[in-house]
């Protein structure tokens, strides 16, 4: 996958908001991916490729399945301790939008990672997936 392109923004007081680009939803949700990792831990780059994590699941639309996704790597994060990075995307947006996705990574290690933003939840409240002039962009909003 391509470096992500992300940039965190100002959002609501008490969240941490986020606009992810890329050359179409695939890049788009990865990178929307790595800055909730970066989000969550200070030393994303340390996170190592130890353990290999496959999702897939399909929502409505493209707004509803990023934040699913998201969700779901929260709840890995809290539930399991895990830690990834997103290698492989694919995105299909036909009836209904459906994502199969392997992610890397290992067990959060306080220490070596070092801890960010406690985030709860990523949120629907401005919650966009769309094209760009550059290509697509999401936003997203994070309960921290």
């Amino acid at each position: 996958m391509s470096a992500p392109d992300f940039e965190f923004v100002e959002g609501a007081t008490s969240d941490l908001a986020f606009v992810a680009r890329g050359a179409g939803p695939e890049e788009v949700f990865a990178a929307a991916a790595e800055a909730l990792l970066a989000a969550t831990v200070e030393r994303p780059a340390a996170v190592a490729e130890r353990e290999c994590h496959r999702l897939a699941f399909q929502e409505p639309d493209l707004e509803l399945l990023l934040l699913r996704f998201l969700n779901e790597l929260v709840f890995l994060r809290d539930a399991r301790g895990l830690l990834l990075h997103p290698r492989r995307i694919r995105v299909d947006r036909g009836r209904e939008a459906r994502l199969d996705a392997e992610l890397w990574g290992e067990r959060l290690d306080p220490a070596r990672h070092g801890l960010g933003a406690d985030v709860k939840a990523a949120t629907a409240h401005g919650l966009r997936v769309a094209p760009c002039e550059a290509g697509w962009q999401a936003c997203v909003t994070l309960d921290v």
